[in-house]
Formats: structure tokens, C-alpha cells, sequence
């Protein structure tokens, strides 16, 4: 058998090496070949708990493998070898290094068999994935990126609470299944849920995607939120509050689409809906529920990389992201490759059969009906409907198709098909898209439990169908009234931009006017004092002319200054300033040594009367 490594130190090698490679292909090479050799090295991993190191009395577990890790495994390095074929282009080796820490850190929670490990690779995910941001290199994405990394940091204390306090209770480091109800176990679903994006802790995916690069964003679509789904599935499967939260959360991102016009940003609030599903199929908690939602999750990954990579491909090729800026000028005839691929995703989220998400999403929706959850049932329901109706029908009619407003002249626009490396990733991602769709096998035998549910049943694919033709029906019905509007939807991150901007407002100027009024008046008063001390024996004479010259100076100003006395004033300045220069000088100020005795021994003399009539 071939000796195995913790897949998560393959992509920290790679990043660590990718710099040291000056050589274009090669390093193209070299890209391609790391996400090859952690796959092979997942193929030879056996069920078990593997590289266990003892630090500080507790077990550091760098491999607990069982199928439930291995399905995300998979996924998470077939995602890594697509973004990175769509990346090849790309000539920023520190993206490249970003997006190997990246990828490395999710594998290294996903494989992570005890909370400090977990801990340990979830910042490091956080850290990563930032620079994605920040490398489009531009005001938006800069602070896009702080706000992100920000809520990262928020919800990695709440985790690190939550751990600390599960520990000190139970003494325990293993992470499986932990019983929720106390402080520690609240804590730590809270550090889950914010990566999961679970509304009103979702605006950060929403805010911060749009802003990275056009490869950066693929690789985010992948991994933060689906580490998330992971990690909840392997601690709080039945929790009754994901079941509401996970619910919502798949209306509210389809809400949000509908107002949206940018591209990214619509597709993002899509990421929240989909996740939705997979959070209300954890607190679900049934075989089938928590099926549903690992194959939904490796299903997502896969066509919302597709997707992305669509939209990212006409941001590249056109560098307009609106909707209002890219409809009626028939990029469809200029991209027809990517509308095509595009439009596989599209269907493999609206869960159209033979596609993916068919396979995967019914599977959720079905384990909430057999629970007898009406309003779940319902709610799941109307989500698909929404997502059909702006990822499949209004985001690829305004983009490649669309009408130009009355009264506004068209701006003919030049474009291509993007780069081969960017075509070929894409079809690739096609590909998986249907094949896991007409073949669900591949993908059911993988799951973390055995598989009863068959999603091709006739009642399934004519109820799906139907639902997906009205809506085909109501879009066109309303083509009109749902293209793209140039508004700015308000969500949650009001709630901490505005206190944020007020915060820095309160600190750049009134704080900062205090600080320097401070600095300004203690600085005067060191010199003051530095003053006085070169020549202490005339303090008493600074003192007074001191204290004149500020009476002086504030009877004048209340009773108002004559002008004969503007020189007076002028020459009491004169006299302080000359005598707080004066240097000591022991020729000139020394006073005779008799007085100083006589000094003493007065003092000495009070002393004792004191203590002679106190003692008595």
C-alpha cells in the first residue's frame, strides 16, 4: 500500500514551493500536478484515524477518515484542479500561493479529528482566502476584504470560546458529534453558522465575492461556506433550529437575487440560498436529510464554480459586471461557447433532471416531506422556483441577451470567448454536471449513508417539470419588468458599516483633536518644566511673573487691550521669556554655606519641640 500524507500538507508544499518556480510552465505544471497528487492520495487513504500527535497532554488528529470526509475530500480537490486549470492564465503567483493555503487549510478541516486542529486550519482558511480579495487591487475590494476578514475574526473568537469552554468541561478535544444546549456548544455553532453564511450573519459572502478576482471568487465559491456545511454535519446533525434557519435562508438569498444587478453579486446571494438546503437538511438530521445534503453540497460545489466561471468569463472579456451594462448587446453571438456551458450550471441549480442538482436537491426536499414538515416542504419549494427564475432565465437573458431600454443608445461592445484554459475548466465542470446527473450512482456511493432514495421516479420528474415550465411561463410573461435596475440593495452589513464608518469618523477627528490637543499640552508642559529646571532657584520669581503675566494678559482681554498697552504687554513676555533662558550658574546663584546650616538647624530645632511635647 502506498504510505499516505495528510492531503492538507500537499497544498502547504505547493504553496510553500510555487514561488521557487521562475519558469512559466513549469509552474503551470506544477499547479496542475499538486491538486493531481492529493487526489491519488485520497485514493489510498483507508477508513481510520491516522497521524495523531501528542501536544501539551492532547491529541492532535491531522486524519480521521470515514466516508462522510471523504466525499468532501473529493470534491474539494476536483474543485482545486478545475479553478486552477480556469486559473492558468493567471500570471500572480501570490493568487496562485493564496489559493493553495486555501484549499490546504479546508482539507485540513475536513480530515481534522479534534476541535484544535479544527481551529487551527479554520483561521488559516480565513487568512488565505482574504488575498483573493484584496488581489483585484482596487478601493472596493480592499474594503470589501477588511469587512470580511473582520466577520472571519468575530466568528473565530466566538469558536475559540466555544472550544475552550467544551474543553474545560468535558476535557475532551474530539470533534464529532457534540450535544447542543450550553454556552460552549451555542458558541461554537455560532463560529459555524457565520461561515455558513446562515442570515443576518450572511452580507459578507454577498459584500466580499463580487469584489475578488475573476479566479478568486471561483475557488471562494467552493470551500468556506461548504468546510461550514461539513463541520455542522459532523457536530449538530438534528439541531431544530438549522431546520428554520437553513429554511429561511434559502428564501432570503432568492429575495435578495431578484433586486440584484450585478452578475457576481446575484449569483452570490444565490450561494446563500443553495447553502439554505444544505443547513435545513443537517437540522433535519435523518440518513436521508444528511445525504441529501452532502450530495447537494458536492453538487453545488461543482456547478457554482461553473456558474462563476461564466459570469467571470464576461467580466474578463467585456469588464462590465452590470446588468444594465451588458443587456441588449448580444454578447450571444460573440460567446456562444460560454452562454452554452453557462447555461448547464444554470439548469444543474434549478435542479433540472439530468442534471446534478436534480439528484441532489430533491433528495433534501423529499426528507423534509417524509418528516411531514409542510411549511419546510413548502418553503424549499419556492426557493427552486426562484432560483430558476433568476440564475436560469433573467441573470442569461440580461447578460447575453436582453433588451436596451427605451431612449438609451446602445454601446456596441467587443468580445471573444475567453482564454482556452478558461473554456476547457468550464467543460470540465459541464461535464461532472451532467454525468453526476444521469448517473447519480457515482455520487450516492459516496455518501456518508446507504442510499434508498431513487430521484427518478415519475412523480419526481413531472412535478419538477411542471414547476420549472410555469416559471419558464411566468418569466416570460414579465420579461420586462425583471431586467436590471440600477439600485444598491441595503442588507444586514448596514448594521456594522454604518456604526463602523460613524466609529472611524469619532476617531480620525474628535479623538484625534483630543489626542493632539493633549500631545500639544503636555509637550508644552515638558518644556516647562525643562525650563525651570535648568535654574530652580529662580522658581519663585517665574512663578510670580508667571501669574502676572496671565492676570495681566486676561484683564486685557476681558476689559479689551489699549493700544499703549500692547507695548507693555509685549515687554512683561519679554521679561518672563529672558528669565525662564537664565542658566543656572554656581558663581552667580551659590548662596552661602551658613545659610543652609542655619536652615537645618532651625528645621531640626522645630523638629524636636515637636516630638518633645508629643511624646510626653
Amino acid at each position: 500500500m502506498i504510505d499516505t500524507q495528510p492531503p492538507a500538507f500537499i497544498f502547504i508544499a505547493g504553496a510553500i514551493l510555487l514561488p521557487f518556480l521562475r519558469e512559466r510552465r513549469l509552474r503551470r505544471v506544477f499547479q496542475l500536478l499538486i491538486p493531481v497528487i492529493a487526489f491519488i492520495d485520497l485514493l489510498y487513504m483507508p477508513e481510520g484515524t491516522y497521524w495523531i500527535y501528542n501536544f501539551l497532554g492532547y491529541d492532535l488528529i491531522l486524519g480521521k477518515v470515514d466516508k462522510l470526509s471523504m466525499c468532501f475530500g473529493y470534491v474539494f480537490v476536483i474543485m482545486a484542479f478545475l479553478g486552477m486549470v480556469y486559473a492558468l492564465h493567471v500570471r500572480d503567483t501570490g493568487q496562485h500561493v493564496a489559493a493553495f493555503l486555501y484549499m490546504g487549510s479546508t482539507l485540513g478541516v475536513t480530515f481534522a479529528g479534534d476541535i484544535f486542529t479544527l481551529f487551527v486550519f479554520w483561521e488559516i482558511m480565513a487568512i488565505s482566502s482574504v488575498f483573493l480579495i484584496w488581489y483585484q487591487r482596487d478601493m472596493a475590494a480592499l474594503a470589501a476584504g477588511f469587512r470580511y476578514i473582520m466577520v472571519h475574526i468575530f466568528g473565530g473568537c466566538s469558536l475559540l470560546a466555544g472550544i475552550i469552554i467544551y474543553v474545560s468541561n468535558t476535557g475532551s478535544t474530539h470533534f464529532g458529534f457534540i450535544e447542543y444546549g450550553g454556552l460552549a456548544s451555542q458558541l461554537m455553532l455560532l463560529g459555524f453558522i457565520i461561515n455558513a453564511a446562515v442570515p443576518p450573519f450572511h452580507a459578507w459572502l454577498s459584500d466580499a465575492y463580487p469584489e475578488a478576482t475573476v479566479t478568486g471568487s471561483v475557488f471562494l465559491t467552493a470551500f468556506t461556506t461548504k468546510s461550514a456545511v461539513y463541520v455542522l454535519l459532523r457536530a449538530f446533525p438534528g439541531v431544530e433550529l438549522l431546520v428554520w434557519l437553513g429554511a429561511i435562508m434559502a428564501i432570503y438569498g432568492v429575495v435578495y437575487a431578484v433586486l440584484e444587478n450585478d452578475i457576481r453579486r446575484l449569483l452570490a446571494y444565490h450561494i446563500i440560498s443553495q447553502v439554505g438546503y444544505m443547513v435545513c437538511g443537517v437540522g433535519l438530521g435523518t440518513e436521508m436529510a444528511m445525504n441529501g445534503t452532502t450530495a447537494h453540497a458536492f453538487s453545488h460545489i461543482l456547478y457554482k464554480a461553473l456558474l462563476f466561471m461564466g459570469v467571470g468569463a464576461v467580466i474578463q472579456v467585456t469588464g462590465r459586471r452590470k446588468l444594465t451594462e451588458l443587456q441588449g448587446r448580444n454578447l450571444y453571438k460573440q460567446m456562444p461557447i460560454c452562454l452554452s456551458l453557462y447555461m448547464i450550471g444554470a439548469f444543474s441549480i434549478s435542479a433540472v433532471p439530468l442534471f446534478n442538482g436534480f439528484v441532489s436537491k430533491t433528495m433534501v426536499v423529499a426528507a423534509a416531506g417524509e418528516l411531514h414538515r409542510p411549511i419546510i416542504h413548502l418553503l424549499l419549494h419556492l426557493a427552486s422556483i426562484g432560483t430558476f427564475l433568476h440564475t436560469g432565465l433573467k441573470l442569461p437573458y440580461g447578460t447575453w441577451f436582453g433588451r436596451v431600454p427605451e431612449g438609451e443608445k446602445v454601446e456596441e461592445i467587443e468580445a471573444s470567448e475567453p482564454p482556452l484554459n478558461m473554456l476547457v475548466a468550464m467543460g470540465m465542470a459541464a461535464f461532472l454536471c451532467i454525468f453526476t446527473g444521469i448517473y447519480p450512482k457515482i455520487l450516492y456511493n459516496i455518501l456518508p449513508y446507504p442510499v434508498h432514495y431513487h430521484p427518478y421516479t415519475t412523480s419526481n420528474v413531472v412535478a419538477m417539470m411542471q414547476l420549472l415550465l410555469l416559471t419558464a411561463g411566468a418569466f416570460w410573461l414579465y420579461i420586462d419588468k425583471l431586467g436590471g435596475e440600477a439600485t444598491i440593495s441595503v442588507d444586514t452589513d448596514w448594521f456594522y458599516r454604518k456604526p463602523g464608518m460613524l466609529f472611524l469618523w469619532f476617531v480620525s477627528h474628535p479623538l484625534q483633536n483630543l489626542r493632539v490637543g493633549l500631545q500639544h499640552l503636555l509637550s508644552r508642559t515638558v518644556a516647562n518644566v525643562a525650563s525651570l529646571s535648568k535654574n530652580p532657584i529662580l522658581l519663585p520669581e517665574i512663578a510670580i511673573r508667571y501669574i502676572h503675566l496671565r492676570i495681566i494678559n486676561r484683564f486685557y482681554h476681558i476689559f479689551g487691550l489699549a493700544e499703549d498697552k500692547v507695548e507693555e504687554l509685549k515687554e512683561l513676555e519679554s521679561r518672563y521669556d529672558a528669565i525662564r533662558k537664565i542658566t543656572y550658574d554656581k558663581d552667580v546663584y551659590r548662596r552661602p554655606i551658613g545659610l543652609g546650616v542655619l536652615l537645618a538647624i532651625v528645621l531640626l530645632f522645630l523638629y524636636g519641640l515637636v516630638y518633645f511635647f508629643t511624646s510626653r
